[in-house]
């Protein structure tokens, strides 16, 4: 008589036959690099935002998949993110964040140590059945300034998108144009002390064009857009799937901002425009270096 647990066993181990090999490799390399993650878990295993090493693992493998094989990431200057707390300042396109995700598996997998990135998710996300939770699992926070500023007291690696949806729902014709910034990432590092570190992000622009936008719609569906692109909606769920464009993610030096978190709006933006020229310092240098949107 064979126990139901064997049973079980034996047909993982059947079921892991016929996985290929690289990915096997690939599973046991994210494995070792959430283990190396210097993170503080409760006794259920979640730490105080909702984040589960076992969840992320669950969804780190696609994501891993895409940033390899599908996106062929490439990433320069990784080395300039510091050791314990960070802002991640990044441009924002694609109509869907995958280029969040690339920078987030690209700090797990390359950085050294390995880095869990916090990504600020936008409020509407949130609000999506499951969504939310599966969000905070994988380490994903709805953005909100105290939220952002536990973390960077705890010294976590924070990954902010100032554009917020006006980068990701630009139309095509505007693409590495940055769009307007908010000050709050200034405020937060001078509130807690934190370098920023500019992040340029070349590829995600062309992932998935947009050709419009209906904002009405998106109301409607309480979406913060809807965005018509060359697949949807013409072709269903399937039009979500973006282009695999090669992504080349560019860390600039780290920048220590000077100022007290309540000056005045001009003060602040001072330091805004800083981080925006050098980001659209890292996008000229990322387009001028590579040899096409898919090589």
């Amino acid at each position: 008589m064979v126990r139901r647990g064997g049973a079980v066993g034996a047909a993982r181990d059947l079921a892991g036959a016929f996985v290929p090999l690289s990915v096997r490799e690939l599973e046991r390399e994210i494995d070792d690099r959430l283990r190396k993650v210097p993170t503080r878990l409760n006794e259920y295993g979640f730490d105080p935002f909702g984040f589960s090493p076992e969840r992320v693992r669950r969804v780190t493998l696609l994501a891993a998949l895409l940033h390899r094989h599908y996106f062929r990431v490439e990433t320069h200057g990784i080395h300039h993110v510091p050791a314990g707390r960070a802002l991640l300042i990044a441009n924002h396109a694609g109509q869907l964040p995958f280029d969040g995700m690339m920078v987030a598996v690209s700090m797990l997998l390359e950085a050294e140590p390995p880095r869990l990135v916090r990504a600020m998710g936008e409020y509407w996300l949130a609000r999506l059945p499951w969504v939310g939770v599966m969000m905070s699992r994988a380490g994903l926070v709805v953005g909100t300034p105290e939220t952002c500023a536990e973390m960077l007291q705890r010294d976590e690696c924070v990954l902010v998108f100032p554009e917020g949806v006006r980068g990701m729902n630009k139309p095509f014709r505007e693409r590495y144009r940055l769009q307007r910034f908010g000050q709050g990432f200034v405020r937060l590092a001078l509130e807690t002390e934190t370098p920023v570190v500019p992040v340029g992000v070349v590829g995600s622009e062309e992932q998935q064009p947009g050709l419009a936008n209906l904002p009405a719609l998106g109301r409607l569906l309480r979406m913060p857009a809807f965005p018509i692109t060359p697949t949807f909606p013409w072709l269903g769920p399937l039009g979500l799937l973006p282009l695999p464009t090669k992504y080349r993610i560019h860390f600039g030096e780290p920048m220590q901002l000077e100022g007290a978190p309540d000056d005045d709006d001009e003060a602040i933006q001072t330091h805004v425009d800083r981080v925006r020229s050098r980001i659209t310092a890292l996008l000229a240098h990322g387009r001028r270096a590579r040899r096409g949107i898919f090589t």
